[in-house]
């Protein structure tokens, strides 16, 4: 019997996360100057309690004994909690201006509609709750585990993107555990294919009136042995099996990649596999979605076609690495 649902999946035709952003180039691209200013600036810096550098913050930590070498006074429990409280609201600000900046790039960079998943993993779920907050629809996950432990905590409107490399035996404990999931960017193997359509089947998508889960088949345009994903040539039949034989539980919504750093030909790479994709399929190009850029190159990849970036860092800070598995 599948395990009971807290949330609702989207129904048929409802498409989550994706903005207009049709504000003239040049105006967009101040306010994103602007936004990004305030959201990452050493004023900012300092609102979030981040490090100051240069002579004042020497002379700062130099004084710190006070005058005539007095001890400094200790902060008591209360002073702390404040501290720490007035600390939280700085960063919750700090992110939502910064969800409003890459939307503003995102139009000064396409001047036409492009999702953003804004990449979450390492993150609390204070922090997407407060992106949410801020007007953020679609969140990015890269590990099952913790996808599975910060869905229950965030709000139920929250729309996620498995974005991650995906093992077969996960697939049903990342599908029940997650009835928001609304795609798995990552599909590189018709084994993987297919299980995700029996699990999403059987829990739900795909039937009386819910959409089926969305796929993305996930492309190396890099040619790197760390990178997944199928070689070019090898995206159209992938494609036709996920689009043909596993229409029941998911939908094809187009294709990923993880460019090499500072090879933007990883984009017109994808665009081509599209070309070819569409060809096998016998649709327009336009109907499937190109899935490529991150933080670093997400606007070089919009101007090559791209309809969805992941951005992370621009939006929550820089990284902090995953805790040893136990």
């Amino acid at each position: 019997m599948a395990p009971a649902r807290p949330h609702a999946r989207p129904r048929a035709g409802a498409r989550p996360g994706r903005r207009g952003l049709g504000a003239a180039a040049g105006a967009a691209a101040g306010a994103a100057a602007a936004a990004a200013a305030a959201a990452w600036g050493p004023a900012a810096r300092r609102r979030r309690g981040g490090p100051r550098r240069g002579r004042r913050a020497r002379r700062a930590r130099g004084a710190g004994a006070g005058r005539a070498g007095a001890p400094r006074r200790r902060r008591g429990p209360l002073c702390r909690a404040v501290a720490r409280a007035a600390q939280a609201r700085a960063a919750e600000r700090g992110r939502g201006e910064a969800v409003g900046a890459c939307s503003e790039r995102r139009g000064a960079a396409a001047g036409r509609e492009v999702s953003l998943v804004a990449v979450s993993k390492t993150k609390s779920a204070e922090a997407i709750g407060a992106a949410h907050a801020a007007g953020q629809v679609v969140f990015g996950e890269n590990y099952v585990q913790e996808l599975l432990g910060k869905a229950p905590l965030v709000p139920a409107a929250v729309r996620w993107h498995f974005i991650g490399k995906l093992q077969s035996n996960k697939v049903r404990a990342l599908l029940a555990g997650v009835p928001n999931l609304v795609a798995v960017e990552t599909v590189s193997s018709v084994k993987l294919a297919d299980k995700l359509a029996a699990a999403a089947q059987e829990l739900g998508w795909g039937v009386d009136g819910v959409e089926p889960l969305g796929a993305y088949v996930q492309v190396d345009t890099s040619g790197e042995a760390s990178k997944n994903g199928v070689p070019p040539e090898e995206a159209p039949a992938l494609a036709a099996h996920v689009a043909r034989a596993c229409a029941g539980g998911l939908r094809l919504r187009g294709l990923m990649t993880i460019g090499a750093p500072g090879d933007p030909g990883a984009f017109d790479r994808l665009a081509r596999a599209r070309e070819a994709v569409s060809r096998e399929l016998g649709v327009q190009p336009g109907t499937l979605e190109l899935s490529m850029g991150m933080s670093g190159d997400f606007e070089e990849a919009i101007q090559r076609g791209s309809t969805s970036v992941r951005v992370g860092s621009l939006i929550f800070g820089a990284r902090q690495p995953r805790a040893p598995a136990a």
